[in-house]
């Protein structure tokens, strides 16, 4: 219970990028260099007050999570610019259809019947994002959504690796780093013309300090306490509420095709992440039902 409500909390942080993304009038690099900036101070200054290494050596695997990781903020802050903040998130949570290919190559394992049924049902609610009239912006926002979620299917993918080689190691340091990157590679564009009032430079904090920083610290606390599949199906909540902040405070509204691919992604997820024995007992109920 204390690692669901952990994660819990720091998808509820996360859930409230959408909003703030687009309430505040500034350039989707200008918002993710401050941001990422931020959050990198914050999670470093924690772990140093914890006594831990916040900048340690880091090694190729390390660097590939930061990296991965940088995608991910990145693209997110920019499709959530260019589309609705539904289409983002949704978009970004497809990550687990591109897992179903990269793991079993690491693990070893073929693709079950099970994997590509959830990839089949993925893509197919992917493609209605795509349905009826786009523009220009709408169209870059949806594959920018699409690139975020290969960019935290690999974030995922090397971060599980990183917990399972060096379980002693603390792999929230390439959190640190990612941030890190976006910040550096974002400047030389950022800085210019960032120029924010009072009000816009307290958002930005809220999104470094806490939207970002204090929830991955969150996240890793509760990762310590859930497994995987516990951590992914209680991660959906990111996803259900952050388009309702966007509706609540811009009112925003999704088109009816990107709700129902939505939802399908995050039904998909939620029986892709069952284990065998729970998919296992609600089939037997249902035939037991109908019997």
């Amino acid at each position: 219970m204390r690692g669901a409500a952990l994660v819990a909390l720091a998808a509820l942080l996360w859930s409230s990028s959408g909003l703030f993304i687009k309430v505040l009038p500034l350039g989707a690099l200008q918002i993710a260099f401050v941001r990422s900036l931020t959050a990198a101070v914050t999670i470093a200054l924690v772990v140093k007050l914890r006594g831990g290494r916040p900048f340690p050596r880091p090694d190729a695997l390390a660097l590939a999570c930061a990296i991965s990781y940088a995608g991910v903020l990145v693209c997110f802050v920019a499709a959530t610019k260019l589309t609705t903040a539904a289409n983002a998130i949704f978009l970004q949570f497809s990550a687990p259809i591109y897992l179903v290919f990269l793991e079993p190559r690491l693990a070893g394992r073929r693709v079950a019947r099970r994997d590509l049924t959830a990839v089949a049902l993925c893509l197919g609610a992917m493609a209605l994002f795509f349905v009826g009239r786009l523009g220009a912006g709408t169209l870059s926002g949806n594959l920018l959504g699409v690139l975020a979620g290969l960019c935290l299917a690999l974030f995922s993918l090397t971060l599980r690796l990183q917990r399972e080689r060096r379980p002693e190691e603390d792999p929230i340091s390439a959190i640190i780093l990612g941030n890190l990157l976006v910040a550096a590679l974002c400047a030389p564009l950022a800085l210019p013309g960032l120029h924010p009032t009072p009000l816009q430079a307290g958002i930005l904090l809220y999104l470094g300090v806490f939207q970002i920083g204090v929830a991955y610290l969150f996240f890793n606390a509760g990762m310590k306490h859930l497994s995987a599949t516990a951590a992914v199906v209680t991660g959906t909540l990111e996803a259900v509420l952050n388009p309702i902040w966007v509706f609540l405070g811009i009112g925003e509204r999704p088109s009816a095709w990107a709700l129902a691919g939505g939802l399908i992604i995050l039904a998909t997820i939620a029986w892709y992440s069952l284990p065998p024995s729970a998919r296992g007992r609600k089939s037997g109920m249902a035939t037991d039902e109908r019997g």
